[in-house]
């Protein structure tokens, strides 16, 4: 079942040659006569056509589920394997290879880069979520399918694929990398079946968070977040509780127009953009660095985490990026997460929480520091502003503001929008949201409806 109740209908795509005696169509049968092996329909996505491929049963099933409860590895599924986190969480995965094996990568177009992944780390699982249906399969899948041809890795196929990886007993960690609302849905899915989530989505909490966390509390899911600055709280938080918190600070680089003056910015290029001058990252999130809308969906992101309310979270530019985040807590006490700008390190804090061992990250040199040095953020950065308004009002309007700034970005990116515009846009789409067709309590259907006026409302501007 989907996140909303409705059957997902993936299929299986075994990587070994069909077998010309099996090749027919087949239906699902639940509950076959006696005698009777029960099958399911895989997709060759060759002339071959359909095969038979005998479904596990009941016996092996739990023999499966019992080896996996006996090994002495995790096991992990990563969502959005070919991005920036996905591709380190890889790297974090094979440094920790005693401790961790990969189960699954999914992707949603990068076919080729998934491939060479594939081929190296040999999952037991791979999805390309690129909207390919069973019957109008995409030549992304189709190639995809001929690299992996007698690996014996399986591919799982349709709009559900990466809900029905997540919810297998034999996963025990998913990531979640997915840039953008795609990332909802699975996410939902791993709390609904108590998963642990390394999540590094921002959009699953500012769209859904109303949903996602209760979720997640009501299952047992345990959600530890990857993002630089919410791992700085969630470790920090070691050193107190929730109700002794005063404020948390989260820091910001400043991106790579933090001295540049208002006008000159409006007219910022892609190039100069994407420049950012610590972090590496995917195109979509490094816009959202320069604009500060990272920033604002984090600040939104933290009030669902730690469950506090927007007078409790502050922002402080930190040029240098050492300092990831900081609590001031009610006796004056300020403790503070150092490192270096490497996402490795809390992709395997997220993996190994509570413990720590030796990973692969680059460590902090003390002898090259030479400053750490804060600012307030300005009226430059409107963004930042979005984040408060978007806890203070609630309902639908993290959908909204979220959408309308994939929308936007999307539009610079592809040089149909001035950097100056994009803040700007989502601003207008989230006043006239507010106008007509605000929510204040929404259903996960009125999220998602949400979600796609402000797209197409965006996009018509």
């Amino acid at each position: 079942m989907d996140v909303l109740g409705r059957n997902p209908e993936s299929r299986v795509l075994p990587t070994v040659p069909p077998s010309p005696v099996l090749r027919r169509e087949a239906q699902l049968v639940d509950k076959p006569p006696p005698g009777k092996v029960r099958f399911k329909v895989c997709q060759m996505l060759t002339t071959e056509g359909f095969i038979l491929m005998p479904a596990p049963s009941t016996a092996v099933r739990t023999a499966r589920r019992s080896t996996a409860r006996k090994a002495t590895r995790r096991s992990v599924c990563i969502l959005g394997a070919t991005g920036s986190i996905g591709t380190n969480a890889i790297n974090v995965c094979t440094h920790l290879k005693d401790q961790f094996e990969i189960h699954s990568l999914t992707a949603c177009t990068s076919w080729k880069k998934l491939s060479e992944q594939s081929l190296e780390v040999r999952p037991k699982m791979v999805a390309l979520n690129d909207k390919s249906s069973i019957a109008k399969p995409s030549e992304n899948l189709r190639a995809l399918r001929d690299q992996l041809l007698g690996t014996g890795i399986e591919m799982v196929v349709g709009p559900h694929a990466m809900e029905e990886i997540v919810v297998r007993d034999d996963v025990d960690i998913v990531v979640a990398a997915v840039v953008g609302a795609a990332g909802l849905a699975p996410c939902i899915a791993a709390a609904r079946a108590g998963k642990t989530i390394a999540l590094a989505n921002k959009e699953a909490l500012v769209v859904a968070g109303s949903i996602v966390m209760p979720t997640a509390r009501k299952h047992g899911a345990t959600i530890v977040p990857v993002d630089s600055e919410h791992s700085a709280i969630y470790q920090a938080l070691r050193s107190g509780e929730g109700k002794e918190i005063k404020k948390i600070i989260l820091t910001a680089s400043g991106g790579p127009f933090r001295t540049w003056p208002k006008a000159k910015i409006r007219h910022a290029t892609v190039d100069q953009a994407l420049a950012h001058p610590n972090w590496k990252m995917g195109p979509k999130i490094t816009i959202d660095s320069a604009t500060m809308m990272n920033k604002a969906l984090e600040i939104i992101e933290a009030h669902w985490l730690f469950g506090l309310p927007p007078e409790k979270i502050e922002v402080l530019i930190h040029p240098q990026s050492i300092i990831h985040s900081m609590i001031e807590f009610v006796d004056g006490s300020v403790i503070a997460q150092l490192g270096t700008p490497d996402m490795r390190t809390p992709i395997q804090y997220a993996l190994t929480h509570p413990n720590r061992v030796n990973g692969c990250s680059t460590r902090l040199d003390w002898t090259k520091i030479r400053e750490m040095t804060f600012e307030q953020p300005d009226d430059r950065f409107p963004a930042l502003q979005l984040g408060f308004e978007v806890i203070r009002l609630g309902g639908t309007s993290g959908a909204v503001v979220n959408a309308a700034n994939e929308i936007a970005n999307e539009m610079f990116r592809e040089g149909n929008l001035l950097f100056g515009e994009i803040v700007e846009k989502v601003e207008e789409v989230l006043r006239r949201h507010k106008k007509s067709g605000f929510v204040k309590s929404p259903t996960l259907e009125q999220l998602l409806a949400a979600d796609t006026w402000a797209r197409k409302e965006t996009k018509n501007l």
